[in-house]
């Protein structure tokens, strides 16, 4: 490493963001970018370990230790060289991932770890202010044909990867634009859609072929597909919403958290719905079911539509603000979290159950709750028990599911006669093969809903495998 004593002699610098009173008034990104002299200042902290556990925690194999210490000495070119062989997209994982990674950093065992995802952004960012990122496509073409039906980030990876082994990819989306969940899922303070837009503009250079407005299996029927292509690749992502079914669920005023996040990105990009349609929060008192990352998203919303006020209610318990007994390094922890978004306002209630919506002429007013206290059993499962007289109800004129998600959507795996999994998933097996032959499953729709940084883990061994099962052998990476 440039400095074995950075870690001793420069503290972490948290990432930083623009004021709360000023972004809830607009939908652009919350997070500052750092200055370059401070990325390398914070690259001087990753410490020449004798094995970087950082590369155990993340899900793509970051060169994590190589980057930092390129960064630092200033050689940023041979830093996203580096960055980039293991990550088709670093913008992406540098705003969005949870960075797995830092938590299982070796300099977090006693201090506070580096800077790891904030890095990674500086890198990326530097590269594309200097023009390094530029299109590149194949010099041999094998005269091969894949379909990857999604463009999530799973599907993304794996077009990318197929591409560069010489394939001709054609990626078919269901919605209007590019990006699947990362376009209409993630709201436009945490990724404005420019930086999907920039990448996608450069992989149609590339070759890639990208068909909007497509649902396959209905527009485009499955046999057409099989025979015009030599291999297809799922990666539709799982979205059927796991839902809360009580008294007063068909109230008016409850939805579904993706529902109301698409329409939000949509309405920020211009596009105008009936006022019969339209799920807006101005004026009204709002309540999110569910504690991780898309209730915080909602929260986030919430706040930029003008919400009188803004409740987040959790089943599970207030986590831990540091590392348990059950939690070690370098395990992934669940701990706080606290968002830029609840930053931002709000009020937020842990170990709570709803039991009930009620209303009036049809329209929700409130929640009923109850305090519970969550266990185990003997065998130890998960055991929820109500504490008596803990009762109390929330008045509500809109509520947020968002309890995630179960399994992907049937219709498209039913057409392709495709086995699933117990849990409803596609099963495959460990070269990402489905039950039917040359149709490969990557992402969500095979490991089940996962993180961001997961599904490009994920796109990238599907592309090794569909490449392998073409050609007979593959000189893409295995992860």
């Amino acid at each position: 490493m440039g400095d074995l004593k950075g870690f001793l002699k420069v503290k972490r610098q948290p990432a930083r963001y623009r004021p709360a009173c000023e972004r809830v008034k607009d939908y652009r990104e919350v997070s500052v970018l750092r200055p370059d002299a401070g990325s390398r200042e914070q690259g001087s902290r990753c410490m020449d370990c004798g094995v970087p556990f950082c590369h155990w925690g993340c899900p793509v194999g970051n060169y994590i230790p190589e980057w930092n210490d390129l960064m630092f000495r200033g050689r940023w070119k041979k830093a996203i060289e580096a960055l980039h062989a293991t990550n088709n997209f670093p913008e992406i994982t540098g705003r969005l991932c949870p960075a797995t990674c830092e938590y299982a950093c070796v300099l977090g065992i006693n201090d506070d770890p580096v800077t790891i995802r904030e890095n990674e952004l500086a890198i990326i960012e530097y590269a594309f202010k200097h023009g390094w990122i530029r299109p590149a496509p194949p010099s041999v073409r094998t005269g091969k044909k894949v379909a990857v039906i999604g463009s999530g980030p799973a599907g993304l990876a794996c077009a990318d990867q197929l591409n560069k082994a010489g394939h001709k990819v054609t990626v078919f989306e269901r919605d209007d634009k590019v990006g699947g969940i990362l376009r209409y899922g993630i709201p436009d303070f945490k990724l404005e859609k420019s930086i999907i837009d920039r990448r996608v503009k450069i992989l149609r250079k590339e070759g890639i072929e990208f068909r909007t407005s497509v649902d396959v299996g209905a527009d485009l029927k499955t046999p057409g597909l099989k025979k015009g292509f030599n291999a297809i690749v799922l990666a539709c992502g799982s979205r059927v919403p796991r839902d809360l079914d009580i008294p007063g669920r068909g109230l008016k005023g409850i939805y579904f958290a993706m529902d109301y996040l698409i329409q939000s990105n949509k309405r920020v990009a211009g596009v105008k719905f009936p006022a019969g349609k339209l799920i807006d929060a101005k004026g009204k008192k709002v309540v999110v079911i569910g504690g991780g990352d898309t209730g915080a998203d909602c929260v986030g919303t919430a706040h930029r539509q003008g919400a009188s006020c803004v409740i987040q209610i959790e089943l599970l318990p207030q986590p831990s603000e540091c590392r348990t007994p059950d939690m070690p390094w370098p395990r992934y922890p669940m701990l706080l979290k606290t968002s830029s978004s609840h930053a931002e306002g709000g009020e937020r209630k842990w170990a709570v159950l709803t039991k009930q919506f009620t209303g009036e002429e049809g329209r929700l007013k409130r929640l009923s709750c109850v305090k519970v206290k969550v266990g185990r059993d003997d065998k130890g499962c998960m055991l929820i028990k109500d504490i008596p007289g803990t009762e109390f109800e929330i008045d509500a004129d809109l509520v947020i599911l968002a309890l995630g998600f179960v399994y992907p959507e049937k219709g498209l795996i039913s057409r392709l006669g495709l086995k699933l999994d117990p849990r409803g998933n596609v099963e495959t097996d460990e070269r990402y093969r489905t039950s039917v032959k040359g149709v490969f499953a990557a992402g969500d729709m095979r490991r089940g809903q996962s993180l961001i940084v997961w599904a490009i883990s994920e796109g990238r061994r599907a592309a090794y495998s569909v490449d392998r099962y073409l050609m007979g052998q593959s000189f893409l990476p295995d992860k």
